[in-house]
């Protein structure tokens, strides 16, 4: 009630002025609000509550949207939001079920995959904002078209390129989105150049994965993970669980390095959830990986 006597009194001063709609006003001012609320959940200590919370939240924050299709705040917030639900919740619990279930389990990562396809496209739109036809030219030259972004745009750039990548990770059967995984990571290739420290190395975590998991006939590299980890270790103050679980996941597993990948996982849980509020909620989710995929040990290491 607060944010809308705001935007009404403003509006109507506005108005006084020979300004604008109130509707139009309030809109834009709770838009502004809702796409902030993601500190409020990143901070908080039952990752079930934020569950069942999130998708009231994406869901209004869309109905905002077809008010104000080209309001960047909502753009990012839903290409953030709809990518953190489908791997903290959606994904989360197909790897947790698939021994028991598989048929649940594929069709929980269909539904994430759908999700990951609506956080890109949201990501693209608020991408469109500032440079038009983004979409179609980063299909046609991607390395030239990501050329054309800027520092303001990184967010953006990761969301989206994160998206995409996640969704082609959960569906290699799908030749046309395996073939446009190069213009997705292209785009965190530009965020990386933009600003290589943005959120404390969550770029630097997303090339762990993207190039541990990848053989180097396909382009990846272990090497170049590791330096990747290395530095975003050091960016996030070693207070991040999950370049932890991301290396193990990938390069431990990949190169059968079983004690490393234990310590990479009691490093994980060690971490303090509470020291950095912020990110309270990542490292829960990090930590509730960590020991699911700890409890797989004989498996991963046969």
């Amino acid at each position: 009630m607060t944010v809308l006597k705001t935007s009404a009194a403003i509006c109507t001063a506005a108005l006084l002025a020979g300004g604008c709609s109130v509707r139009e006003m309030a809109l834009r001012e709770l838009a502004n609000t809702l796409s902030n609320t993601g500190g409020a959940f990143a901070s908080d200590e039952d990752p079930e509550l934020v569950r069942d919370a999130v998708p009231f939240g994406l869901k209004t924050m869309e109905i905002m949207l077809h008010d104000m299709p080209r309001h960047r705040g909502l753009l990012l917030a839903l290409a953030a939001g709809f990518t953190e639900y489908a791997y903290a919740f959606v994904q989360d619990d197909a790897d947790e079920i698939e021994p028991q279930d598989l048929a649940k389990a594929t069709a929980q990562r269909v539904r994430a995959k759908k999700f990951y396809l609506r956080a890109r496209d949201y990501g693209l739109r608020g991408l469109e904002v500032e440079h038009s036809n983004f979409g179609k030219a980063l299909r046609d030259d991607a390395k030239k078209v990501v050329k054309t972004t800027r520092r303001e745009d990184v967010a953006l750039l990761y969301w989206t390129g994160a998206a995409w990548s996640a969704a082609v990770s959960l569906d290699k059967t799908d030749s046309k989105l395996m073939a446009e995984l190069p213009a997705a990571a292209a785009l965190v290739e530009r965020a990386l150049e933009l600003d290589e420290t943005w959120d404390h190395g969550a770029l630097h975590e997303f090339f762990i994965a993207y190039d541990g998991g990848r053989s180097a006939a396909m382009g990846g590299s272990v090497e170049r993970a590791r330096k990747h980890f290395d530095r975003a270790v050091e960016l996030s103050g070693g207070l991040r669980a999950s370049p932890y679980v991301s290396l193990a996941e990938t390069v431990s597993v990949g190169q059968q390095k079983r004690d490393e990948f234990n310590q990479l996982m009691d490093k994980a849980l060690a971490v303090d959830a509470d020291k950095k509020p912020e990110w309270r909620l990542l490292n829960l989710v990090s930590q509730r990986k960590a020991r699911r995929l700890k409890a797989r040990v004989e498996d991963l290491f046969p």
